[in-house]
Parts: C-alpha cells; sequence; structure tokens
C-alpha cells in the first residue's frame, strides 16, 4: 500500500560496525533517522550535546541495562530517556549488553557509513587527482548548503543536498589525472569521457541509504534550457537539489585558478551567472546565491 512500509528481522537500511558496538539504520525521512544501537557490556558510550539547539534525541531500552554515575541512575528494558539542549556530556557504564532504538532529528548516521566514508574517500582521491579543485566540493557543500537555506528547503532536502553535493564529482574518480589537469581545451573523446562523471557518480550512490540523491548527483550538470548533460533534461524535469549544485559548481569553478586560465572575479562571475539566469540556470537559485554572496561580504550590496 502506497505510504505503508514495513521491515522483518535483522532487516536494515544499512549497518556500522564498530569492536564494541553495532548500528543499524532502520529508516530515515523527513529529518529524522531511526536506528538500532548494541552496545557490548562492560563498555561504555557517552551521550554528547549537539551544536544545534532544536536537535532531540530518544532512546529506548529494547533489552540490557545501563547505569550513569554522573545522574546517580540505572535503566533497563522498557526504559527510556531523552536529550535536547544537554549541557554536558554524560557517560553510560553498558552492565549488560543493551540494544537501544534511538531517533534523531538530525542526520547522523553518515559520519560513520562504511559506504559513505568510502565514497568520500573517493572525493578526496579525485581532489589529489585533480590539484586545480582540490578543495571544490568543500566549497560547493558550503554554497549549496546556504542557497538551500535561503529557498526554505525541508530537513529531508537539506541533508540530501549537503550529501549530494560534496559527492557531486565522485564520479570523476573514472576520469584519468591527464584529462582532468589537461591546460588546454579537451577533444570531443576527452569532453565525452568527462560527461559520464553525473551517470558514474549517481551509479555509486545508488548502493547506499542515500540512493535517493543519485537523481541530484546525475542532473547537476543539466541546464533549464535543455542543453546540459547527460540526458539534455529541462525546467522542472530538474530537481531543485541539481539546480542548486548546478549554480554552486559553476560559480566556484569560475572563481579558482584553472590550468588553462586564471579565477574570474565574484563580481564578473556573479554577472556572467545572472545573465545567463532563465537560460541555464533556476533564476530563484541564481537569486539566492548573490544574497549568500552579499551576506558573506563577497559582493557589495545590490545598487
Amino acid at each position: 500500500m502506497k505510504g505503508f512500509e514495513f521491515g522483518r528481522k535483522n532487516e536494515y537500511l544499512e549497518k556500522a560496525e564498530q569492536e564494541s558496538a553495532s548500528l543499524r539504520l532502520l529508516a530515515k525521512g523527513s529529518g529524522l533517522e531511526f536506528m538500532k544501537h548494541t552496545i557490548k557490556s562492560d563498555t561504555g558510550f557517552y551521550i554528547y550535546p549537539s551544536k544545534n539547539p532544536n536537535t532531540i534525541e530518544f532512546f529506548y531500552i529494547l533489552d540490557g541495562e545501563i547505569k550513569s554515575e554522573d545522574l546517580g541512575i540505572t535503566l533497563g528494558t522498557g526504559d527510556y530517556f531523552s536529550v535536547r539542549r544537554l549541557s554536558e556530556l554524560i557517560f553510560f557504564h553498558v552492565v549488560t549488553e543493551v540494544t537501544l532504538l534511538w531517533v534523531i532529528n538530525e542526520s547522523t548516521f553518515r559520519f560513520i557509513s562504511e559506504k559513505i566514508v568510502k565514497l568520500l574517500a573517493n572525493v578526496k582521491s579525485v581532489g589529489d587527482k585533480d590539484r586545480y579543485t582540490k578543495e571544490h566540493s568543500d566549497r560547493v557543500q558550503r554554497m549549496s548548503f546556504e542557497i538551500g537555506k535561503k529557498l526554505n528547503l525541508s530537513a529531508e532536502e537539506m541533508d540530501n543536498l549537503i550529501v549530494a553535493s560534496i559527492l557531486h564529482d565522485v564520479g570523476k574518480i573514472n576520469v584519468p589525472e591527464g584529462i582532468l589537469n589537461k591546460p588546454g581545451s579537451l577533444s570531443n573523446e576527452e569532453y565525452e569521457l568527462m560527461k559520464k562523471h553525473p551517470a558514474d557518480g549517481a551509479e555509486m550512490v545508488k548502493d547506499t541509504y542515500y540512493a535517493g540523491i543519485s537523481n541530484i548527483i546525475h542532473q547537476h550538470h543539466e541546464r533549464v534550457n535543455g542543453s546540459g548533460y547527460p540526458e539534455g533534461l529541462k525546467g522542472e524535469e530538474i530537481t531543485i537539489g541539481a539546480k542548486i549544485i548546478g549554480v554552486s559548481d559553476s560559480y566556484d569553478a569560475m572563481t579558482d585558478d584553472r590550468s588553462y586560465r586564471k579565477a574570474y572575479t565574484p563580481e564578473y562571475a556573479m554577472n556572467d551567472i545572472k545573465r545567463l539566469a532563465g537560460i541555464l540556470y533556476e533564476p530563484e537559485v541564481v537569486n539566492a546565491l548573490e544574497q549568500v554572496l552579499i551576506e558573506d561580504g563577497v559582493l557589495n550590496k545590490k545598487q
């Protein structure tokens, strides 16, 4: 039935194994993550204060027993606790192996996901191969995040945008270093090979619990008038995440040194992108980028 999902015993979206604990991601959506956390006996774990005051964590003890000397409490099967605006970290000792249902309204699992960590390592490898864009993905991620906030994207859209923007060029791992760093124009054959990286990147994330971002990565070189690649999509056929990354990607490429030219000024790059708003780029995304750059002091206020 549409809108209904279920899982069988021992099924999960993804797992992360550690020496004394295991974590299973059971479900995610609307900014929430539902995890099953098992921790071995005679070990310990910390609950950390969040930098985000709106973060809420809920823990339900499915089995086992834990205690906190800091709080002077012991909790067992069927007990639960929640955390919001915690002032200092709390240490729990695991008396007997404990299994917790952990619910949090902040993306957490991706920081320990073995598959996501591997993809991030591939992004670093691309940066090591391409000396001109070593920090490009980090800058595109920061810019995309700020644009997304300006456009009031939902928590889930923001989470997808954060991950897709850092991974948008992961498919370049398959592009030879000589092409990435070529000092002149690419040949037709080289350009066709370069154009495969969005599809390659999309395919690489399909095996993760972030499979839903594959379209964003696949489309980040599409343009609203249909002149982009790899599918030649137009207008509303392109996801908002891909439109945001496309603008961020273009701006960062223009304001970064390349083997064949020096970086353009922020003013020149912004004016060129504005000129192409409605042609290559989504106008509301272009406007949001300009607002971000003005607020960051990169550009002067509009006259």
